[in-house]
């Protein structure tokens, strides 16, 4: 696999969903050209929440190499992939996971028997979750070098490569917002507590998901603030319109898909909107292999790169996004007391699978 498989597919004519060409952004000399720029995404992030980003920093030579690094990764025997496993229960979520092991959901509250209900329908899918060596509660767990060189060097120079363009887009949202100082996002967002998430959704029977026997992706916001996500030609992400209904968010070329998460939601006052989406079938005829006389999914590669706040990061509504109107809809609330009340029921506690890690690496 030598390039990202992509190909020139555009949405459809009827997609809520915008396109912005990032490149007036970063070479704009005049504060009005990217004003102009950073108005178009604050109108993307008020509605659908969704939005293609073309020129958006990350060089298409660096994407073609993640993607080929991921279908490496996800090739290997399963044995070799469990000698990084995902940590027993939620609190760390790094390492592997595999198919199975991790369900998404929108439900928060946390009750045990709820959790089990909802695994009943189980995820097929397997990633691979990095982060930032100096994140403060969260460490990464490492394949051994041996079993795939270069994996660790790779993944992080495009960690950081990632985090600078989501700062970029971070500060243009301040901007559109109408933030006295463009670099208040930034202060709370150091890039330490952003996961790259390396995904895999193998072949499945289309027929499982049409019957709810099986899901990829079930409906879900994203947790943090924003979410960068590099997606391969296959297809079936989709996103909540205002209507209620699922629309799909047909891969472009060279694009991210980005949206707002619900800490941006929260500061922003809902100005900006955390929208549901899912993965499920492709919409396209392209995207399924019948030669074994199964209509069955093609395999699916997808690069998320979710930013979030620093661990212990107050996010408490901004003061411009509040007025007579529009008055403060949320308490004050630390980013890591979120994140453990959204992840309860995502990884089982005690799962066989997921034994404990003691080496961070």
């Amino acid at each position: 696999m030598t390039s990202t498989p992509q190909s020139d597919r555009q949405p459809p004519t009827s997609s809520p969903i915008p396109i912005i060409d990032f490149s007036a952004w970063y070479t704009a000399t005049d504060p009005s050209a990217k004003l102009q720029v950073a108005r178009e995404l604050i109108s993307a992030c008020q509605d659908p929440g969704f939005v293609y980003i073309i020129n958006h920093g990350v060089s298409q030579d660096l994407l073609d190499q993640a993607f080929a690094t991921a279908k490496k990764l996800f090739d290997l025997p399963m044995e070799s992939k469990m000698l990084a496993p995902h940590p027993d229960g939620p609190d760390i979520h790094r390492g592997y996971s595999r198919p199975g092991l991790e369900k998404v959901s929108q439900y928060m509250d946390g009750d045990e028997k709820v959790g089990e209900e909802l695994r009943n329908v189980g995820d097929v899918k397997e990633s691979y979750e990095i982060g930032s060596e100096e994140c403060p509660n969260q460490y990464n767990v490492w394949l051994p070098e041996d079993v795939f060189p270069g994996f660790r060097d790779f993944t992080t120079k495009f960690f950081w490569h990632c985090n600078e363009a989501a700062q970029e887009i971070l500060r243009a949202i301040a901007v559109g917002l109408g933030l006295e100082d463009s670099e208040f996002l930034i202060k709370y967002h150091t890039g330490h507590n952003n996961q790259l998430r390396l995904l895999h959704y193998p072949p499945v029977p289309a027929e499982d998901l049409e019957q709810g026997k099986a899901a990829r992706i079930s409906a879900h916001t994203d947790w943090g603030s924003i979410t960068m996500l590099f997606q391969d030609s296959c297809g079936g992400l989709e996103v909540e319109d205002k209507d209620g209904k699922f629309v799909p968010a047909t891969p472009i070329p060279g694009a991210c898909v980005m949206n707002v998460g619900d800490l941006l939601m929260r500061w922003s006052n809902d100005k900006l909107k955390s929208t549901l989406h899912r993965v499920t079938l492709p919409p396209l005829s392209d995207s399924y292999d019948t030669s074994s006389g199964k209509r069955m999914t093609r395999a699916r590669y997808s690069i998320p790169y979710f930013v979030s706040p620093d661990p212990f990061a107050r996010v408490e509504c901004l003061p411009a996004c509040v007025d007579e109107k529009h008055p403060v809809k949320y308490e004050p609330i630390v980013q890591d007391d979120y994140r453990k009340m959204r992840a309860k029921v995502q990884y089982k506690k005690s799962d066989s699978g997921a034994a404990p890690v003691a080496v961070a690496g």
